[in-house]
């Protein structure tokens, strides 16, 4: 039997594995209210939080852009780890404060948060929009991903658009059918999986070409030194670019729209904290990822798209063919699980924030349908975008970020600033998101910083100066935020 077959056959089992576990997650709930797809009914417990929130961040840039970073940079890759180090260090005090709001006022988006923080029901029309334009290509990737691992694992004999419509149409189903409830449990197997298959192939590759990770790093020391120090590869990137880096990601990551979804489904605030402090022990499977991008400096050189490197090295590496088939499914995990939560985020953000405006009338069931249906589409839509193949993965990681962290002074001021006011939150937004668009794509960022990072500059000097300028948002709506929003959700249960 060909390898390519053998290959295809597991990967094949796997997706079934994963389809029939997220259709029996179905439940009376998530298929009649709209809390119960896209919140859980707000009770979900320690270990799907944990899986749901580390595996949405893990995506398709995790096995590919990473390594490739490493491939083409070397040292600025390692930037990674700094930031998944601490991306859920914000969320320690915005995460239950997001939650103990969900329960109150029944939210079940970020821009619904911020709407009724600054009685604007524009604001929240502007963070949904920008919250879904960022969320769309970062789908997309997710697509790409899946279509390239399965295209490269099976020797092209799998075409890129098959294996990306089977990998997405399978995680496009269970989300529509089970909602956040199917996204959990299959998370909870995909999480495992990769985690498995990061220090699988991250162990492997530097022990089959140089005989272990400390004789890979000796070589790269005596032939390739510029790869291991910052500014890496033909200066790639400054200390200033790594460090804003760090930043905008770790700020960035803390704004994602999906990962307030996932707050309003936690059961406690026990649980959201559970899973911060546990959460760097996932991102430990991004070290072994990096090896692998560090192995290729000295066997493959000028490969063309650089995020191709680990699907190159394994396949010189002949393992096989179940074993190339078990790395693929790996692989595949991390596409997936973050496609799904993106493509149920998106959904009910275009529903909740945007087609409820314009029929407050819509009933509960309406918009759980409209929300399943979406799911769908958007999966289809980012399908098509996927067939042409956009630039570098984490590039367009980084440019999402640019985007994604200005919601944070907006997030900062609804809880913990009183004087925030209507008028500073649109300006400082709308100034942010431009600041950083022209920087990303017009202008060269100066000192090699982010452009997120002058963005938020920018964004945080107009929501304090006009906020100041401007009369205050009435103190009793104010302290239904900034005062309600310390009440743990046990108290916030028994009110009313």
């Amino acid at each position: 039997m060909a390898d390519w077959v053998v290959v295809s056959g597991v990967t094949g089992l796997y997706l079934a594995l994963v389809l029939g576990l997220g259709l029996r997650a179905r439940s009376r709930e998530t298929s009649s209210s709209l809390e119960g797809f896209v919140a859980h009914g707000r009770h979900m417990g320690f270990v799907l939080l944990f899986f749901i929130m580390g595996a949405e961040v893990f995506s398709a840039f995790a096995f590919l852009g990473a390594p490739g970073w490493a491939y083409s940079m070397g040292a600025p890759a390692f930037y990674i780890l700094g930031a998944f180090a601490l991306a859920l260090v914000p969320w320690w005090w915005i995460g239950p404060r997001t939650a103990r709001l969900g329960v109150r006022y029944g939210y079940l988006t970020q821009a619904e948060l911020l709407g009724h923080r600054f009685e604007s029901p524009l604001l929240a029309g502007l963070v949904a929009l920008i919250g879904v334009a960022v969320l769309f290509p970062y789908l997309t990737i997710q697509i790409v991903g899946a279509g390239f691992l399965v295209e490269a694992s099976t020797g092209g004999n799998v075409p890129f658009w098959l294996g990306a419509l089977l990998a997405f149409l399978v995680a496009a189903v269970y989300v529509a059918a089970s909602g956040l409830r199917g996204i959990g449990w299959t998370n909870v197997l995909q999480g495992i999986l990769m985690v498995v298959v990061a220090w699988g192939v991250g162990l492997a590759i530097p022990w089959r070409f140089y005989g272990g990770v400390g004789a890979m790093f000796d070589r790269l020391a005596a032939e390739a030194p510029d790869y291991l120090v910052i500014p890496g590869h033909e200066g790639a990137m400054g200390w200033a670019g790594f460090s804003s880096s760090i930043a905008v990601t770790v700020f960035g990551l803390s704004m994602w729209p999906h990962l307030f979804s996932k707050a309003y489904g936690a059961r406690s605030e026990t649980a959201i904290h559970r899973t911060i402090l546990l959460y760097p022990l996932y991102g430990l499977l991004m070290v072994p990822i990096i090896f692998v991008g560090f192995a290729g400096v000295l066997l493959i050189q000028d490969l063309e798209q650089p995020d191709r490197i680990l699907l190159e090295l394994v396949a010189r590496a002949d393992f096989h063919p179940v074993v190339v088939g078990l790395l693929l499914s790996g692989a595949l995990a991390a596409a997936m699980s973050t496609g799904a939560n993106i493509a149920h985020t998106a959904s009910s953000m275009l529903v909740r924030d945007v087609y409820v405006r314009f029929r407050p009338e819509s009933s509960d069931r309406t918009q759980l349908r409209l929300t399943q249906l979406l799911v769908l589409a958007l999966c289809g839509a980012a399908y098509l975008m996927a067939l042409d193949t956009p630039q570098s993965i984490i590039s367009l990681v980084l440019a999402a970020f640019a985007g994604l962290v200005q919601f944070l002074p907006l997030v900062v001021a609804a809880f913990f600033w009183r004087r925030a006011t209507r008028a500073g939150a649109l300006s400082g937004l709308v100034g942010g998101v431009t600041a950083g668009a022209l920087f990303t794509w017009v202008w060269s960022t100066p000192f090699e910083i982010h452009p997120g990072i002058w963005g938020l500059l920018v964004n945080v000097g107009l929501l304090t100066a006009v906020s100041l300028l401007t009369e205050p948002m009435p103190e009793e709506h104010v302290r239904g935020f900034v005062d309600q929003s310390a009440i743990p959700i046990a108290e916030q249960t028994s009110m009313d």
